[in-house]
């Protein structure tokens, strides 16, 4: 068993990330023992865990959800790469081709996490989709600012009903003014929001509609 473990943890350390860069950008949804889900994890975390037996794969099939270990799912991956369907990723090592699971149960993690949403700038982009509440367009990470909408010389707090996405240009145009001081117009009330803005964000792709038969209550997060 140790020997199967270290041979397919050096397989995976070999893969090629060049081709396959996206696919080990995907996520995959991290489930307690008791089928709750406690976060979201990366590629190379997953299919760590899986090998050293500690998850299994849960699959969607037929409508139902299927549990695999890792040799399991090495072979299952065999047969699905037959007829790959568009959503699916798949990541290659030196010795084998397999898919990343959407899914992952730790077999001996029983804790719930405390579900508190945090106050930070991806959670604010996804909050509100990347776009600029000003000029309503939508902009990559790296030319968005966040904006106060009361301003904080004027005692405006950094909180989510008070804090919203705006592009550089629609934030040096307002400066240290309110919006109805500088003619600018919010393209919706910033709120709080009830459900964590990545989760929401990850569900709108259909590559991970699997997550949603798991996701109701953990995506409820605490007013405090």
């Amino acid at each position: 068993m140790i020997r199967r473990q270290q041979s397919s943890v050096r397989s995976l350390a070999s893969i090629s990330t060049q081709p396959m860069r996206e696919s080990l950008g995907a996520s995959v949804l991290v489930l307690n023992r008791f089928y709750v889900a406690v976060h979201v994890a990366g590629v190379r975390r997953s299919m760590s865990l899986l090998c050293r037996d500690l998850a299994e794969v849960v699959h969607m099939e037929d409508g139902q959800f299927a549990n695999y270990d890792f040799d399991s799912w090495r072979l299952a991956s065999e047969l699905m790469s037959v007829e790959r369907h568009p959503d699916d990723d798949w990541i290659r090592s030196v010795k084998f081709e397999i898919q990343v699971p959407k899914i992952i149960r730790l077999l001996f993690y029983e804790r719930i996490p405390k579900q508190q949403l945090r106050f930070n700038r991806r959670n604010l982009f996804a909050r509100d989709g990347n776009c600029c509440q000003y000029c309503c367009r939508t902009f990559p990470h790296s030319q968005l600012s966040l904006d106060h909408v009361i301003p904080r010389s004027r005692g405006g707090q950094t909180t989510w009903e008070n804090v919203v996405c705006c592009c550089v240009n629609c934030n040096v145009e307002k400066g240290g003014r309110t919006p109805r001081e500088a003619r600018m117009k919010l393209a919706s009330n910033p709120i709080r929001p009830k459900y964590s803005p990545l989760l929401v964000s990850k569900l709108e792709n259909p590559k991970y509609e699997s997550w949603r038969t798991f996701l109701p209550a953990a995506m409820k997060v605490k007013n405090a």
